[in-house]
Parts: structure tokens; sequence; C-alpha cells
């Protein structure tokens, strides 16, 4: 850190991503990446033509893929942003609604960015710790006048509130926006998005790196009322029109329209969790019952960080977080068949001899 840096940011603490080790091959299970590629039709449209037009700047406002995601969530285009990833998403709203003092809300056990950005932008945040089970219980949230963020499903539990809950949060709090972080909901939970109609506070932000298998091409986007998006294009439009590169905005276009490899790709992953979490339960480990594409387990017999550690020297990496109360707990990304057999099969020797 050099002499020069402004006071206030002198103490942040920054959010720590996933390991990326390149010192052998990993089974890499601890970033909650896609086991399979993008669709035949994401790759076609990064063709050579697209490339040479990288000396052209790309569209601002990204017509064509927002009026493909509006036809495909059934909401007007004005109701749709889109961004370099989701975090610049969650970045912008809590510099939109939660900066310089102004009260944000969310959980202590939750995506790592939230307290991160309310560090970075002054927010006065109140964090509600999730119940014994890492469920949220939605009446911490009723009546509580702050900006809230929501993951749902949560991260890096994988439990998910009802829409039934999330409406009674959003009714109870008319004069603030309620983020709701939708990451990993194409994973089995149930989205917010009936609601974006009903209520001008809601704001859902979603992303193309799980579920579509687009992680390194960092595209995000958000549905919301026109005004929201609005707010967002006014801080976009004053700090970087152009966050969405011409190659990202092709491949996002073609991956809705190639909407079907998305869902099976989401079918296969689910399948291949349910088989998991019955796997590692067999091992005597216990399971969070998860909605997103990872899972969320410790084991009695070794705690969560050996475990972490045995598996990175056999060649597999999943997420281990040091905080309290999850310390016993590894956060497992649901990768291929082939990579979870190799995981179950280095528990159980990982097991047998401790």
């Amino acid at each position: 850190m050099s002499k020069f840096l402004h006071p206030k940011y002198q103490s942040l603490s920054c959010y720590v991503p996933g390991e990326q080790p390149r010192d052998k091959a990993y089974i890499k299970l601890n970033t909650n990446e896609s086991p399979y590629p993008p669709s035949p039709e994401v790759i076609a449209a990064v063709d050579a033509n697209a490339v040479a037009d990288l000396r052209l700047y790309s569209d601002p406002e990204g017509k064509c893929l927002r009026q493909k995601l509006a036809d495909r969530y059934r909401v007007a285009p004005e109701n749709i942003y889109l961004a370099n990833g989701s975090d610049d998403i969650l970045s912008f709203a809590f510099m939109a609604y939660a900066s310089d003092g102004e009260p944000v809300a969310f959980a202590d056990i939750t995506y790592g960015f939230y307290s991160v950005f309310a560090a970075l932008y002054g927010s006065d945040a109140k964090i509600l710790p999730l119940r014994e089970d890492f469920s949220i219980d939605y009446r911490d949230y009723l009546g509580i006048d702050r900006t809230i963020f929501l993951a749902n499903p949560n991260a890096p539990t994988g439990l998910a509130l009802s829409v039934e809950n999330i409406e009674k949060i959003l009714e109870s709090n008319p004069g603030r926006v309620v983020i709701i972080d939708e990451a990993y909901v194409d994973f089995g939970a149930e989205s917010c998005l009936p609601l974006v109609h009903r209520y001008d506070n809601l704001l859902i932000v979603r992303t193309f790196s799980k579920s579509r298998s687009m992680a390194g091409a960092r595209l995000g986007f958000a549905i919301a009322s026109r005004g929201i998006i609005e707010d967002l294009n006014r801080i976009k439009f004053s700090t970087n029109p152009y966050n969405v590169n011409r190659l990202t905005l092709l491949a996002g276009a073609a991956a809705i329209d190639s909407d079907h490899y998305f869902i099976e790709n989401c079918e296969r992953i689910m399948k291949t969790r349910t088989k998991t979490e019955a796997a590692l339960s067999a091992l005597g480990f216990e399971v969070i019952p998860s909605k997103a594409n990872f899972i969320f387990a410790k084991h009695n017999a070794m705690s969560g960080e050996a475990i972490y550690q045995a598996l990175k020297e056999r060649g597999i990496l999943v997420r281990h977080f040091s905080s309290p109360r999850i310390t016993e707990y590894n956060r497992i990304t649901v990768g291929s068949e082939e990579e979870m057999a190799s995981l179950l099969a280095t528990l159980a020797d990982i097991l047998a001899s401790s």
C-alpha cells in the first residue's frame, strides 16, 4: 500500500476470490464454475469477424442482448440492466442506495462482497445472524427500513427463502430497495421475477457465470422497475458507458438463443448434486440441503481445514472459510460426474486413513 492511498481506503478488507493455483493440475471445485463449456452457439458467435470488430466500441446500451433478455423473462427492455458481471451491479447498488452512512442490512454468513462494499462505500451496516440451521429468518428483515441485500439461494449455504417470504420483506420496506442476488437461482430455487411488476423497490441481480457457463466472459444483468434501472444507468454512464465488451455481448445473446443447452446442463448439475449429497451423507458428512451448484458439508471426525488441506494435497480444490460459525464446513462445487466420483473416492480414502 502506498502513502498516497486515501485514509478511508487504507483499512479495507478486500474480497478474497477462490484460489487459482498453477503448480499442478487440479480438479477445481472451489469457485462454483460450471463443469460444462458454453453452448455451441456461444462458441460460434465469437468468431474471427467478431474479433476483427474489436477495433470498434461495444454498444453502450446493449440493445440486442437487452431485448433478448426482456423477451426471455417477459419484461420490457427498460427493465433490464447489463453489467460486467453481477458484482458490478451489487457495487452500484451499494453506491446508489447504501453509501455515505445510509443504512443497509445483510446476513452474517452470506456472499463476502456485501461486507466489502459496505465498508468501501461507508454504509451503516446491520449484520443479521442466520439461524442455527443457517437459514435466513425473513422476520428479521420486516420493517427494518434499510436497504436489504439477500443472496437467494444464499452462499455459501445453498439455502433459499420462499418468494412468499421475500414478498413480505418487500411489502414491509416500501421506502427501501431490496436487492435479491439470484446468482444460483437456476439450480432449483424459486425466482422473484413474478414480483418485479408489483414492487418498484425490488432489484433482482443475475449472472451468466454459473448456469450459462460464462464465468470468464464477465456478464451480469439486473431486472427491476424502470426507475431503478435508470438509477443504475446514471451511475454507469458516469463511470464506464462501455462496461460490457463486444464479444461478451455477442456471447450473451447466443447463450439466450440456446436456452435448451442451459436448461439441460442445469438439470445435469442438479442430478449430480443430489447423487453427491447422498454419497457424502453415506460417508458420514453433515450436508446442508442445497438449491445451488455447490454443497456445504462438514464431517465430525475431521476438521474442515484438515479436509480442505488433504484434498488439496491430492489435487482437488474446495473452498474453506475461516469464519468461526462455518470453519468446520467446506463448500464443494458440483462438477461433472467424473469429478465428483474422484472427490468421493478421495474423501473415502482420507477418512479411512485419518
